[in-house]
């Protein structure tokens, strides 16, 4: 699947993504076939990381 490559149109994809279909971002990636580590490592350029109590990118 093709994500969003902004930083922080990606952020509103994930987050949507995990408040509207999915109980944990490791479930999403899994899912979606979408690589964890990519995901975390372009969210936290722009001070973003999980937050696995919130099940949101903080």
């Amino acid at each position: 699947m093709k994500i969003p490559q902004d930083s922080v149109i990606l952020l509103s994809f994930v987050n949507t993504k995990l408040r509207d279909f999915y109980e944990s971002f490791e479930e999403m990636c899994s899912d979606m076939e979408l690589d964890k580590g990519e995901i975390e490592s372009k969210l936290a350029l722009i001070g973003y990381e999980y937050k696995k109590e919130r099940n949101q990118f903080v």
